[in-house]
């Protein structure tokens, strides 16, 4: 991820975060309508777990300049995911979700750019989990 790249994060997400309980119930919509298996994984009030969502990615935007600092949290989540029923294609599930939410909300500002960089932060948000679930299931 270069510096342009999470400038591009961060200035887009200021612009979502005054929508985040409607880019949530966007995104769990599209992520249910993506794979309807993942539903059962989720239990409990779903405007709640958007919160939480909205809280963690704020969490994650705000740390893009130190990611040193946020990466024991987010292995983790990691591995709690697995608890949770998580499988490895299904990062990829929520990844597509995640960005169909945000081209959503930033209508024309969700340029290629802006979408390269989210993909680019995801990744290695979700690359970071996966591995620590991988190493927490061997």
């Amino acid at each position: 991820m270069t510096p342009e790249q999470a400038l591009l994060v961060k200035n887009s997400w200021a612009k979502v975060l005054p929508i985040s309980d409607k880019a949530a119930e966007l995104f769990y919509g599209k992520l249910f309508e993506l794979d309807p298996q993942l539903k059962p994984l989720f239990k409990g009030d779903m405007t709640e777990q958007g919160k939480k969502l909205m809280k963690m990615i704020n969490t994650a935007v705000n740390a893009l300049d130190r990611l040193e600092a946020i990466v024991p949290a987010v292995q983790q989540l990691g591995v709690r995911h697995v608890g949770y029923g998580v499988k490895d294609k299904d990062y990829d599930t929520v990844g597509a979700a995640l960005l169909w939410t945000l081209e959503q909300g930033l209508g024309d500002a969700f340029t290629s750019d802006v979408k390269d960089a989210w993909a680019t932060v995801y990744g290695v948000l979700a690359g970071t989990m996966k591995s620590e679930a991988a190493e927490a299931a061997a």
